[in-house]
């Protein structure tokens, strides 16, 4: 009577077991064929903070460019002072022509900013990749001794 009681739950573990077995396989497979990557389900999107508006931007892995077209949405005229391109990878992403920065920036203007000479970020023709942007301003009318911060970030399909 003890071994048939025995025997049930070695019967009740082992079908669990060869469910448990099959979901890994499965998932195993779903993997290995690229379709569990949640990378390639998100949506293109530029995110800045409520100062800028991004109206437009371009990852080009093979023309080596980042292009970015701003809004400024402040409220009043502002200078750029800085702006640092990085990504979120072991290898830096570096670009070595900045674009002018705007000076004089009024409120409501739009601006288009490109990088050239870019590479690193293993960023990959086809792939998603994201740049973060570091922005440092300052308003015309206060000066360059009140600069404000503002970080963004572009993830997108390189080209």
């Amino acid at each position: 009577m003890i071994f048939k009681k025995s025997q049930a739950a070695l019967e009740f573990l082992t079908t669990y077991g060869w469910a448990f077995l099959v979901i890994l396989l499965m998932i195993g497979s779903i993997a290995y064929f690229g379709l569990l990557s949640p990378s390639k389900l998100l949506p293109n999107r530029c995110n800045f903070g409520s100062e800028f508006q991004c109206l437009d931007y371009q990852i080009s892995a093979t023309g080596s460019t980042f292009k970015l077209r701003l809004k400024n949405s402040v409220g009043t005229a502002i200078d750029i002072s800085a702006i640092t391109l990085s990504a979120e990878s072991a290898t830096a992403y570096a670009c070595t022509t900045p674009p002018a920065f705007p000076t004089s920036w009024k409120t409501g203007d739009i601006k288009d900013l490109t990088w050239s000479g870019c590479s690193g970020g293993g960023l990959v023709v086809g792939e998603k990749g994201k740049i973060l942007v570091a922005m440092t301003y300052n308003s015309v009318l206060s000066g360059s001794g009140y600069s404000k911060d503002v970080k963004g970030e572009v993830f997108s399909t390189a080209i």
